[in-house]
């Protein structure tokens, strides 16, 4: 028997990736900024800790807006749908048929799939909103979850290239290990983000690893450059 495999990435894991990617970037490339310009590792902790709590923030003040923003659109266009049903059925029913015209559907049977749908008024409605509008109804409390997903998944990645900074006291050698730390974190991450999204995964490990290290090292750079070194 053959069986089809399809990956389907969940909201829970598209929130995880956008909080891990930015978590260990952002962090990442402040704290090698910081280190090109300070000796101070205690320095390179608070403004680290100090940046992923502001940032865990705003990303999850950033998901959630979006998915309130997701669920009111929703609502506005079902109760818009149930409005239209009721107020010109007709037009609704040729919609209908419309979109099962478009799979190449008989017009005899467009009409019957149309008056057999029309006797369910929640059915037809949730046929509109999939196929005529594309809207799926969103899980109940998105918002909020994707809010916490996104804030937690900053935190865990933040601290990844923060944490050797916390047991070495000379920033610069506290550097080389947040790159090494990290550059595996980044590359681990990239991987299996790609296999999410279906993506090559190699290619897209590399592509995560170089994004990372690219921004890293033009905050080190800055950095010399500000401070005349």
């Amino acid at each position: 028997m053959h069986h089809e495999q399809h990956l389907k990435s969940s909201d829970t894991i598209k929130d995880i990736v956008i909080g891990m990617s930015d978590g260990l970037t952002v962090p990442f490339a402040l704290a090698a900024g910081l280190s090109g310009a300070i000796t101070s590792s205690g320095i390179v902790v608070t403004a680290g800790i100090a940046e992923i709590v502001a940032g865990s923030i705003a990303m999850g003040l950033g998901g959630f807006l979006a998915g309130k923003t997701e669920s009111d659109h929703y609502n506005s266009e079902l109760k818009r749908e149930y409005d239209e049903v009721e107020r010109v059925p007709e037009q609704e029913k040729m919609e209908v048929r419309e979109v099962f015209a478009g799979f190449g559907i008989s017009e005899h049977l467009q009409h019957e799939i149309a008056n057999e749908m029309a006797k369910d008024k929640h059915a037809w409605v949730d046929f509109m909103m999939r196929y005529e509008l594309g809207l799926e109804k969103p899980e109940a409390n998105r918002a909020t979850q994707s809010a916490i997903t996104i804030g937690l998944s900053y935190i865990v990645g933040g601290i990844i290239p923060l944490s050797p900074y916390i047991f070495i006291k000379d920033s610069q050698q506290a550097l080389y290990y947040s790159c090494a730390i990290t550059s595996i974190c980044l590359f681990v991450f990239g991987y299996f983000k790609s296999r999410v999204t279906g993506q090559p995964a190699w290619s897209g490990a590399f592509k995560v690893l170089i994004i990372g290290a690219l921004a890293a090292a033009a905050a080190f750079g800055m950095a010399k450059v500000i401070n005349g070194k």
